[in-house]
């Protein structure tokens, strides 16, 4: 009794002379005091005063309390305030523990026993929860070991020098100049598994994009593998040893099979009728070259004054020569066109006839026919309607009547030459299918004339004879099932028709788009598909779509497909197994999509069994953790 007297008289004196200690702010590793901002300008704070504080995700205080009471006393903070670490122990994989799906506080020590053939990092029996997280990953890992003697690399060789791999330890090796690994890399790597290593790894044949003379290559890839073929097609104007303008070359063993031989086109001097004179006489021509001609003894030229060379041959036909020619009856009627001239009752040799497309149609072909020996040349055809064009093109050295966009398909309009110019081409330009029409040219002399236009190879019929002037062109129509490869008409330019149409065969190089799992195409399939064709896929309802929504068709196969995600199906049977239900119910969900957080809460009455970060769950590709209430 005396002692307690000695101490309340201690603890008085101490208190009426000033000395009581003060209690500064807490500082607390991992963790916050409530309502901080309000309440630390007051500290120091004298003893008896209490304050709460709470950890951040993943720490806990020692009571396990959200938020924690700590208090002012005379030996400072009690109890000290402190967050320790939250460590999950798992199922662990190939071992067992009796820890196994609990919770742990910073500086508890699990034991974990590993199946046969398995053991922890180091060798070690156990592993604590330190304020990182767990000293090391909990899991057993095989004691096997990949020898390197257990792989052979076919014209490559390993790059490291270590004879034994652990389970899942990675190797590089290297391929010899000229192969490389299956997707055009110089290394690789092999893993070693349980099972040995996860493959044997292989060296390919390559060979690398060639430099081709006169010709161009019809892909952007850059390395190729054993038996792969690259296309490629000769310049304008050449042509393969195999007398064509494409061609191909496979990689093999030795490299590429060949190297391409582009040499120019040449056209030899045709076999003429005796009365038939050419100009100029040469042995050879080359693409582009022009052949005139005109007739000995007074002769009527039947056919076209001069024709031109091009890699199919010369073209149009060759004239001939005759003493004498029949007149043409009246012009053929032009379908969905008129004439632009008035009739005559008959027509002679040489004389021609231009015709218009009624307003909306578009001509393709050449638009002037010409009376040939009682015969009239091909006539023009006039296609479907076409859309509207803005503003009138700028000619140089020229101007246009002022006028108002936009003009309807099919509508004409004047230019004129600024004095001191001669105008060259058509003195009016039509709005054809959103496109004027070629404009002409304002020169101070005139350029030279270009033969007749060319019959196309696997284009419609166009035979004519007239002459053109620089500048004009002619559009070509292909016969069915053709397209064009790139221009689609002529265009005459210092005597020589330029920008040739190729008019190829339609071709289907894929089948059936690749199907994915858990989703479709929108369109319907089909058992082929031409090359550009565009597929669209959709994902079946609660799954989402991860990469491009579309895939194309490109030299004969389709681009990456996209993949269909699996959603978060939310369980009521198991959400009432577990005591739990969702923390926001308003609206109601039953699935989520990956990357979306599913919040969740005790039902009445229970109260969190594991920890109260788990009750906030991030879907991912179908799966998620539920929380427990007990």
């Amino acid at each position: 009794m005396l002692l307690l007297i000695h101490v309340l008289l201690i603890l008085w004196i101490s208190t009426v002379g000033g000395q009581v200690r003060h209690c500064d702010f807490p500082k607390i590793n991992h963790g916050i005091l409530y309502n901080e901002k309000k309440y630390k300008a007051s500290f120091p704070v004298s003893p008896g005063k209490i304050f709460y504080y709470s950890c951040e995700y993943n720490f806990m205080s020692p009571s396990k309390f959200f938020w924690t009471p700590i208090t002012c006393t005379e030996g400072g903070w009690s109890p000290t305030p402190k967050c320790l670490r939250v460590c999950f122990f798992p199922f662990v994989e190939n071992g067992h523990s009796a820890s196994s799906g609990q919770t742990h506080l910073e500086g508890d020590t699990v034991r974990i026993s590993c199946n046969k053939g398995y053991s922890l990092p180091g060798d070690q029996g156990s592993i604590t929860c330190a304020e990182a997280g767990w000293s090391s990953p909990p899991e057993c890992i095989s004691t096997k070991k990949c020898l390197k003697t257990d792989i052979v690399v076919a014209n490559g060789f390993l790059s490291e020098s270590e004879y034994a791999y652990s389970v899942n330890k990675e190797t590089q090796y290297k391929c010899k100049p000229g192969y490389t690994t299956a997707d055009g890399k110089t290394s690789g790597t092999v893993q070693c598994l349980q099972g040995g290593w996860s493959s044997q790894p292989t060296c390919i044949k390559s060979c690398d994009r060639p430099a081709l003379v006169n010709a161009r290559v019809k892909s952007d890839v850059t390395w190729f593998q054993l038996n792969d073929r690259l296309d490629y097609e000769c310049r304008a104007g050449y042509e393969n040893q195999d007398g064509r303008s494409t061609g191909s070359i496979v990689c093999g063993e030795d490299g590429w099979s060949h190297l391409p031989m582009c040499r120019e086109i040449e056209c030899h001097l045709p076999f003429l009728e005796a009365n038939v004179d050419a100009h100029p006489k040469q042995e050879k021509y080359k693409v582009g070259d022009v052949l005139k001609f005109s007739c000995r003894q007074r002769l009527k030229r039947v056919g076209p004054d001069s024709v031109q060379c091009y890699q199919f041959g010369w073209s149009p036909n060759f004239p001939t020569c005759k003493g004498q020619v029949r007149s043409c009856g009246q012009p053929p009627q032009l379908p969905n066109g008129k004439m632009k001239h008035k009739k005559q009752e008959k027509y002679e040799h040489n004389e021609m006839v231009e015709y218009d497309c009624n307003p909306d149609f578009v001509m393709k072909g050449p638009k002037k026919i010409q009376c040939m020996d009682g015969e009239w040349t091909t006539l023009p055809t006039c296609v479907e309607p076409g859309k509207a064009c803005r503003f009138i093109p700028q000619l140089e050295n020229g101007y246009s009547q002022p006028s108002v966009p936009p003009y309807r398909h099919g509508v004409s309009v004047v230019l004129s030459c600024r004095s001191a110019y001669t105008m060259i081409g058509n003195t009016t330009i039509s709005c054809i299918d959103g496109i004027w029409t070629e404009l002409p040219k304002c020169v101070g002399k005139k350029k030279q004339l270009c033969p007749p236009p060319p019959q196309i190879p696997n284009a419609q019929n166009m035979q004519t004879t007239v002459n053109y002037q620089d500048g004009e062109k002619v559009t070509v129509l292909c016969k069915e099932n053709y397209a064009f490869l790139e221009a689609k008409e002529l265009v005459c330019k210092s005597g020589q028709w330029q920008s040739l149409p190729q008019c190829v065969e339609l071709a289907q190089y894929c089948g059936p788009p690749p199907p994915i799992d858990n989703g479709d195409i929108t369109s319907s399939p089909s058992s082929a598909y031409s090359p550009g064709a565009v597929v669209q896929y959709r994902c079946q309802s609660f799954y989402e779509l991860r990469g491009n929504l579309t895939v194309t068709c490109t030299n004969g196969r389709w681009s990456e497909p996209p993949t269909c995600i699996d959603a978060c199906i939310i369980s009521e049977d198991r959400m009432n197994k577990n005591n739990i239900q969702l923390k926001w119910r308003t609206p109601p969900i039953r699935y989520a999509k990956t990357g979306d957080f599913i919040e969740f809460e005790c039902k009445r009455s229970h109260k969190e069994k594991t920890p109260i970060q788990s009750f906030r769950v991030l879907c991912q590709e179908g799966k998620f953790e539920y929380p427990t209430c007990e």
